[in-house]
Parts: structure tokens; C-alpha cells; sequence
């Protein structure tokens, strides 16, 4: 084999192994930012109001929702919720349990799954003040005896930001460099069973 041959099969492998980064530059620089997670875009009490004692707490969201979770409690750690929360499309209704005392502070602690599967949580406090609503005269629903956790776990706790579309596009490069490399030694031993 002369020295004009033995530089073929390197110009080759170069030339493979340009292309392969080449498409990975691609995409990695095509990659479409990260998909926005559902938002709390309202609630009934309000965020930081003074409101009269609700019968219920209602959240909704920036898009359909599921497995909800809604946590009532006072200053104390006490849980003032009743039953478990209901979601039905982009809103969660919450029971409240029994008419909640003046003057005090509450905090409404949520977490629902949105709908690529993502798990978010929030929370947000409002005070009670005012004369009770109509509906808060039903009588008062028993409390929950359920050992639940008073707090949501932490791996629950989502910050609302990353997500996995991030990973899947570092898999695609790294399976086009894997690619590049297996058609680089088949290349070498294509070119050794000829020499």
C-alpha cells in the first residue's frame, strides 16, 4: 500500500467524524427551550387577602391538572381542610373543614401534576376577617384522622424550572458521536481486510 492510500482512510475517518459533530452542533443548537410547567394563575381566597371564613378553596391553573393535593393550615401547624381535594379540568376545589376562627393567618400549600407529567407545588397565605359566608352555617364536617404528612414531601417540591426535554437532546448528540465512532472502526477494518 503506497503513502497516497494509507492517507484515504484518514481523510475518511476525518471526514466522518466532521460530519457526526457537525449534526451535533445542529442540534443541540436547534433544541427548543424548555417546556413550560402549568401555573397557579388564580385562587378564591386570594393571595395575601382578607377575606371572610370560605367554605372551600378553590385554584386554578394555566392548564388541565390532576392528582391534586391542598393542605389548609393555621398559624400552628393545625390542617383545616376536609376530604381530599377534586380537580376537574384547570381548577381544584378544596372542602373546608368546619367555619375557620377571625383574625388568623392560613396557608394554602398545593401540589397537582400537570399535563406533560410534571409534578408542581406552591403555596400562598390569606387571613380571615368579616362575618362568615352562607355556606360556612352547613354544619361543621368532621376533621381529618388520617396520619398524612402535614407537609408535602420535599421531593415533591418542584421549582417549575428544567425539564427533560434538556437530557433528551444531550442523549441524541451523544448517540450521533456513538454512531460516528462505530462507522469510524468499520471503517479501519474495512480498509485493514483490504490491505
Amino acid at each position: 500500500m503506497n503513502r497516497a492510500e494509507g492517507r484515504a482512510p484518514g481523510r475518511a475517518v476525518r471526514r466522518v467524524v466532521a460530519g457526526a459533530l457537525a449534526v451535533g452542533t445542529v442540534l443541540a443548537v436547534s433544541a427548543p427551550p424548555a417546556s413550560a410547567h402549568t401555573a397557579l394563575t388564580g385562587s378564591d381566597p386570594k393571595k395575601n387577602s382578607s377575606v371572610a371564613p370560605p367554605s372551600q378553596i378553590v385554584l386554578t391553573y394555566s392548564e388541565n391538572i390532576r392528582l391534586p393535593r391542598v393542605i389548609l393550615t393555621d398559624a400552628s401547624g393545625k390542617e383545616h381542610q376536609a376530604g381530599t381535594a377534586k380537580a376537574v379540568d384547570n381548577k381544584v376545589t378544596q372542602a373546608v373543614s368546619g367555619v375557620l376562627p377571625f383574625g388568623n393567618q392560613y396557608t394554602v400549600s398545593w401540589r397537582v401534576v400537570s399535563a406533560d407529567g410534571h409534578p408542581v407545588s406552591g403555596s400562598y397565605r390569606f387571613t380571615v376577617d368579616g362575618t362568615p359566608k352562607a355556606e360556612a352555617s352547613q354544619p361543621v364536617m368532621p376533621m381529618r384522622t388520617t396520619k398524612t404528612p402535614t407537609t408535602l414531601p420535599q421531593s415533591a417540591v418542584d421549582s417549575n424550572d428544567g425539564s427533560s426535554s434538556g437530557w433528551l437532546w444531550i442523549g441524541l448528540i451523544a448517540l450521533v458521536v456513538a454512531a460516528a465512532g462505530g462507522a469510524v472502526a468499520w471503517f479501519r477494518r474495512s480498509s485493514a481486510s483490504k490491505g
